[in-house]
């Protein structure tokens, strides 16, 4: 037990020391993106040190599979360079009864880097995204679940044809939406000035996207800087609203899954079933985040299958290129389950959770061979 905590603690200050140095180099690849992108506009460098900040936290979370890979490769070369590794087996222990430790501590640690920096991503990717919008002057374009509801924002389009103003935002209500966000139900418009404030509110029993444009049917709409609005008020057969969103950009706007914690992933799936979309990419991300602590254990036994033993010259060189083009084949085949799964060709369970269990036996298969 003694020697498992000490491998242990070896694995945590390797990663720990790993993860410190790609923050560094990230922090610093991002705010020179922050200030080519935002240097002509005056934001400061402390800002953009801020903007940079908020980003490297995704960025970070992301790799934290890659990560643990090279803090298995660290920790099996220190082993190894130092005769401790030597020493250990000389003493009786079994090269799988070493490597235990450090795999479950990853998995630990996994859960607890899940449990812990999935929220934080998902709120400093929130700000970001605010922040950028601000500092590049646009008006954000937002889409929320209510109970019972679809929430839309949008800019509208200077001059925009039908709406009389100029600038301002629209804020859209829906019953519930077509599945590819084509088309809302007993939809709702309330169209803001910039300087007014709401100056028509509109509502349709559908309103279709087309090209730049909600197709909107059986209209009813009330002039509301009318002193009576309801008098005003006309019945239309048809309108048409101009507007810059897109089907695609509508379902980004209920947030790349990984904006959303995974403590309110269950519910925002409800949500999104409930209001007509399809919630199988949020299902899919669920589904990885399970499996992102059992991603970086089988990451660690896949460098253990090249570094954890005697090496020397230039082949542990070989050996620890090996274990590295191992693990990012490892990372891309779980990418690509997971494409797979968002596009509904395997299940969800089956896209996270097979990369790890493939990789783990196949690392367990090649140290029993070794051992024997």
């Amino acid at each position: 037990m003694i020697l498992q905590r000490y491998v242990a603690r070896r694995f945590v200050r390797q990663f720990l020391m790993v993860l410190a140095v790609f923050a560094a180099i990230l922090f610093l690849i991002d705010i020179i993106e922050e200030i080519r992108r935002f240097g002509g506009r005056d934001i400061g460098l402390i800002g953009l040190a801020g903007l940079a900040a908020l980003n490297i936290t995704a960025s970070l979370y992301g790799i934290l599979p890659l990560l643990a890979l090279l803090a298995g490769i660290a920790l099996f070369l220190g082993l190894s360079r130092s005769s401790e590794m030597v020493a250990i087996r000389a003493a009786g222990r079994s090269g799988l009864r070493i490597l235990w430790a450090p795999t479950i501590t990853a998995v630990v640690l996994g859960a607890i880097l899940v449990s812990v920096m999935n929220p934080m991503v998902a709120a400093t990717t929130k700000r970001y995204d605010e922040a950028a919008a601000r500092a590049a002057g646009e008006v954000p374009q937002t889409v929320s679940l209510g109970r019972g509801a679809v929430w839309l924002r949008q800019g509208v389009p200077a001059r925009a044809a039908g709406t009389g103003e100029d600038g301002g935002q629209i804020v859209i209500r829906a019953s519930r939406a077509s599945p590819d966000a084509t088309t809302l139900y007993d939809a709702t418009f309330l169209v803001f000035d910039e300087t007014q404030g709401p100056v028509r509110r509109i509502v349709a029993q559908s309103a279709r996207l087309v090209d730049g444009a909600w197709a909107l049917t059986g209209v009813k709409e009330w002039p509301l800087g009318a002193a009576n609005p309801e008098s005003a008020a006309m019945a239309l057969p048809g309108l048409t609203l101009p507007t810059e969103l897109t089907a695609a950009r509508i379902r980004d706007g209920f947030g790349a899954p990984d904006a959303v914690p995974i403590w309110q992933l269950p519910d925002f799936i409800s949500g999104l079933e409930r209001a007509g979309f399809s919630a199988l990419r949020h299902k899919v991300w669920l589904m990885m985040e399970l499996a992102r602590p059992f991603l970086m254990g089988a990451m660690v036994m896949v460098a253990a299958v090249f570094t954890m033993r005697p090496m020397r010259g230039r082949r542990s060189g070989m050996l620890v290129l090996t274990a590295f083009i191992a693990g990012v084949a490892l990372f891309f085949l779980r990418n690509l389950t997971q494409v797979l799964g968002e596009a509904g060709e395997v299940p969800p369970a089956f896209a996270a959770f097979t990369p790890p269990l493939v990789a783990a036996l196949l690392a367990l298969t090649v140290l029993l061979r070794l051992e024997e």
